[in-house]
């Protein structure tokens, strides 16, 4: 292979890699009423053009932290709170994207079972906390307590007040135990969760993200709100603050959250020792076994 069919294969795979996030792009496709896709405007496709260049370099600076909890032994925990369709699963995918999942974890508890509904209410989520050099996102976590439980009668009254006696002094413990806490509320208003319902319900790609639980909640927005207000005053302390990320437009969502928790970790870049790729061992009396051809995917593509 020569110098320059080397250098436009080493190009392919880099845009390989990146179409990526273009795929994931696909969730944010714009729909009209009738189900059909919207143009873009050319501001438009400036505004996706600079969102990409700034995601990819945000991405690199996650590698980097990554790399620095790693090295350090550090712990991270981050919690992803909101409304439904508020934009928590869509930064999650961002972050994680580029990152080790042997490192950065996600935790997405389904609800409990018979058998955790006896046990001390956080049991369930301290089996996913991280240990040295790893970091979990939880894409909603302990705090379902104070939402969706309280809202749809899913705790009693005694419950839910156990749980704010109790939630601070768990956090402070975590956080005395070398875990760092970050929690973040995505805020997203009544008209936007409108209007994503509407094109989860359009789209056949994000039909399967509408539970009845979430047509549930479109009902209950007020009771929603004040749960909310609850969690916050009762939960927002200073060993594990409240973040609030405005979440209407996704994409500046997504940036400022990721910018916002870079923040948040001293990190710093870890330098690495060049890496070089060892020659391929060649040995005379090795052949390649043949394989029968109904063993193989069809090549349909």
């Amino acid at each position: 292979m020569g110098n320059e069919e080397f250098a436009q294969r080493m190009q392919r795979e880099v845009l390989d890699s990146y179409d990526e996030e273009l795929e994931l792009e696909l969730e944010d496709r714009p729909f009209d009423a009738a189900g059909n896709e919207i143009a873009l405007t050319e501001q438009e496709k400036l505004e996706r053009r600079h969102y990409f260049a700034e995601l990819l370099r945000l991405q690199g600076e996650l590698v980097k932290l990554q790399d620095w909890v790693v090295a350090t032994g550090h712990k991270v925990v981050i919690l992803f709170e909101g409304r439904d369709a508020a934009g928590k699963g869509g930064v999650i995918k961002r972050i994680t994207q580029r990152l080790n999942p042997r490192v950065c974890r996600v935790a997405a508890l389904p609800a409990p079972n018979d058998r955790e509904r006896t046990q001390w209410y956080f049991q369930r989520y301290v089996t996913h906390l991280p240990a040295a050099g790893e970091i979990v996102l939880f894409d909603r976590s302990w705090y379902n307590r104070a939402g969706v439980e309280r809202v749809m009668g899913f705790c009693s009254d005694e419950q839910y007040d156990e749980f704010f006696r109790t939630v601070p002094e768990f956090e402070k413990m975590l956080v005395r135990s070398g875990i760092q806490l970050i929690k973040y509320w995505f805020s997203i208003s009544d008209e936007e969760q409108h209007l994503r319902f509407l094109s989860r319900i359009q789209d056949p790609l994000k039909q399967w993200k509408l539970s009845p639980m979430d047509l549930e909640s479109r009902r209950c927005w007020e009771q929603y709100t004040r749960a909310k207000e609850v969690m916050l005053e009762r939960t927002h302390i200073p060993q594990a603050k409240w973040w609030i990320v405005e979440g209407d437009n996704k994409k500046k969502a997504r940036l400022n959250c990721i910018a916002h928790l870079l923040s948040q970790v001293p990190y710093q870049e870890v330098e690495h020792a060049a890496v070089q790729l060892p020659e391929r061992v060649r040995h005379k009396d090795y052949s390649r076994r043949p394989l029968p051809k109904s063993m193989f995917v069809p090549g349909k593509y």
